[in-house]
């Protein structure tokens, strides 16, 4: 009796969340395929390509099924960004009651793939992998609070190799209006459009492969945010109290000089420098938060400098802003680094919680990937991609409202959806025949 009842449950919610979805799909015949491909995300399953979850959720129509979902899927013109929209609308104030949103976090995440059709498939970095190979890059920024965090824009990184490649373009389905951008300006951009759609604003997140670049920090400034962003340990610093050298003094003739002076003897230091010059005073021990076995802590160091990037193109020092530096007791060097533009008066408490809230981003993925499939979508084409990625995200946004609903002192368990059995005849494409 409690189990169908748990059941009933879960199903009017999954039908009240899909309802409020649908009305950002442009067209009611859509809400029935759109409903079948969310239940196939969330229901158990090796595999959340197009043509198993048919199976699963349609067993005695499964080929029907498999051509409805995979129009819906790859050929419809919906918008991404409408249901993503829906998606934040209803999720965001069901975690909001727990606390504010805490962090806006960038990052990228790779999917595997064999060949070079796949649109945006290159030989690059995947962090899935810990190398270079052959893969899709996705640009994501999530928001984060204490309890959970959602990604609430998701966009395929197109190589440069693939944006001045007009007919392979054309076979996957690439929009006219999408250019090669690197994945910092398409980062910036999801930002930008995050704050013109009254996303509640908090301080910017990133690894060092974001953070390292000049012009998304000065963006995010610009856009009035916050940030606290990895570095590398080569990231050239004036120390607190130094800066460049003013200008030349005007000659009298010509154009007075106006910008920025070093010397040979007065040039900035590498972050590392920075940071092994302490003195033991200046670093503490900070907790963090509870990790699966013990509390995870670890030693930091916090002090005010100025980034040098390229200053003696400026003709004012840039801001004085964090240097937040992690050396743990058990290695022989710092092994981490940050700048942050939080306010001076910030502790060091403050700033080690936020720089670690980036954890979340790493649950979003594992969850998106292991349990709903982001990763598994079989087409080439750029619209399917979207969408199949747009789908997970909502399928993680009901997981995520349904956890956000739960007292912290309950037990949350995932929606429990009856998955129909499979009929015997029942025989995947390529698969051999039994007889």
């Amino acid at each position: 009796m409690g189990l169908s009842s748990d059941r009933r449950g879960n199903e009017s919610r999954l039908a009240a969340y899909v309802e409020g979805l649908t009305r950002a799909l442009g067209h009611a015949d859509r809400a029935g395929p759109f409903r079948s491909y969310c239940v196939g995300l969330l229901l158990p399953g090796d595999r959340k390509s197009v043509e198993p979850m048919a199976a699963c959720v349609a067993p005695e129509r499964a080929q029907a099924a498999h051509q409805s979902l995979h129009h819906f899927i790859a050929k419809a013109e919906w918008s991404d960004d409408a249901v993503l929209t829906a998606v934040r609308s209803h999720v965001l104030p069901v975690m909001q009651r727990h606390g504010k949103i805490r962090g806006w976090m960038i990052d990228d995440t790779g999917v595997p793939k064999k060949g070079t059709h796949s649109v945006g498939v290159a030989r690059q970095y995947c962090g899935r992998l810990g190398k270079q190979d052959n893969c899709q890059v996705a640009v994501t920024l999530s928001v984060a609070g204490d309890n959970a965090s959602l990604p609430i824009a998701h966009r395929l990184y197109l190589p440069q190799a693939w944006a001045d490649d007009p007919a392979r373009r054309t076979r996957a389905g690439v929009p006219n209006d999408v250019a090669f951008l690197t994945k910092p300006q398409i980062a910036l951009a999801q930002i930008r459009a995050a704050l013109e759609a009254g996303v509640p604003p908090a301080p910017v997140l990133a690894d060092a492969g974001y953070g390292v670049d000049t012009d998304l920090r000065d963006g995010i400034t610009e856009l009035g945010l916050r940030y606290i962003v990895g570095i590398q340990s080569s990231a050239s610093l004036w120390p607190p109290g130094a800066g460049p050298l003013p200008p030349k003094p005007w000659s009298g003739r010509g154009r007075p000089p106006s910008l920025l002076q070093r010397t040979a003897e007065h040039q900035p230091l590498a972050a590392k420098q920075v940071a092994t010059t302490l003195p033991r005073r200046g670093w503490r021990k900070v907790t963090w938060r509870e990790g699966s076995n013990a509390p995870l802590a670890s030693r930091f160091a916090a002090l005010r400098v100025r980034a040098a990037h390229r200053d003696y193109w400026r003709a004012t020092p840039r801001p004085e802003e964090w240097l937040l530096i992690e050396w743990p007791a058990s290695e022989p060097e710092p092994t981490k680094y940050w700048l942050a533009t939080l306010p001076e008066t910030t502790t060091l408490r403050v700033l080690v919680n936020l720089a670690k809230l980036r954890w979340r981003i790493e649950r979003d993925y594992q969850d998106l990937k292991q349990e709903l499939g982001l990763g598994h979508y079989e087409g080439r084409g750029w619209r399917g991609f979207h969408h199949h990625a747009t789908l997970c995200i909502a399928a993680y946004g009901l997981l995520v409202a349904e956890r956000a609903a739960i007292p912290p002192s309950a037990e949350w368990r995932p929606p429990s959806l009856p998955a129909p059995a499979l009929p015997e005849s029942y025989r995947p494409r390529g698969a051999a025949d039994p007889a």
